[in-house]
């Protein structure tokens, strides 16, 4: 299985995807709360996948990608975002951003999201 970083800036957003993807077998081998923590922490862990939501403080989630995308060009990213988010998914996705998952939850369509970008 995969080793996942989670970003979001909603401690209870990492909880919930953190019990989804352990429940699927997968490792998190880290946290953050912005796009900051995301860039240091890709580099440090190299993780096989990033959840990243899109709206953080500090460094957004698309700037982030765009940066992870431009150091590391296989990484793979999942952006996180809430409904009525459209334009930002797609500029997102224009950025580097592999797939995307929207807000709540749903735990079956994340673990779609994650197989499908691991295969």
């Amino acid at each position: 299985m995969a080793r996942i970083l989670i970003v979001d800036d909603a401690k209870f957003m990492r909880m919930t995807l953190s019990t989804i993807l352990t429940k699927a077998g997968h490792e998190i081998v880290g946290e953050g709360e912005n796009g900051r923590d995301a860039i240091r922490l890709y580099r440090e862990l190299q993780p096989d996948l990033v959840t990243l939501d899109i709206t953080m403080p500090e460094v957004s989630g698309i700037q982030a990608v765009k940066e992870i995308k431009n150091e590391f060009p296989n990484a793979k990213v999942i952006m996180c975002s809430a409904m009525g988010q459209q334009k930002m998914v797609v500029e997102a996705i224009e950025s580097g951003a592999k797939d995307f998952i929207v807000k709540p939850f749903d735990a079956s369509r994340v673990a779609d999201a994650i197989e499908k970008i691991l295969n």
